[in-house]
């Protein structure tokens, strides 16, 4: 049986593999299946006991981080505000 850090591991890897072929122009069919591929590993996590969903969550988040950088830009106190 493997360790809860092996298979979190196995799942970064899977989604690295995803965000690495969407950034690179990989088709919308392959993509869409790494994607379910990735989503049924997550859910047999979840439904094992193994992880919880806040915990992948913040997995995805960060590993989306790493591929494309951070989803929003951080403000500082002397930036100006702009409502749409």
């Amino acid at each position: 049986m493997r360790t809860k850090a092996e298979v979190i591991a196995e799942l970064q890897n899977m989604l690295r593999d995803v965000l690495s072929a969407a950034s690179g122009g990989t088709t919308y069919a392959r993509i869409a299946r790494a994607h379910g591929y990735v989503d049924g590993y997550m859910r047999a996590l979840i439904d094992l006991g193994v992880a919880e969903q806040k915990e992948l969550v913040q997995i995805v988040a960060a590993e989306r981080e790493r591929a494309s950088g951070p989803a929003v830009r951080v403000l500082g106190a002397d930036d100006e505000i702009v409502a749409a």
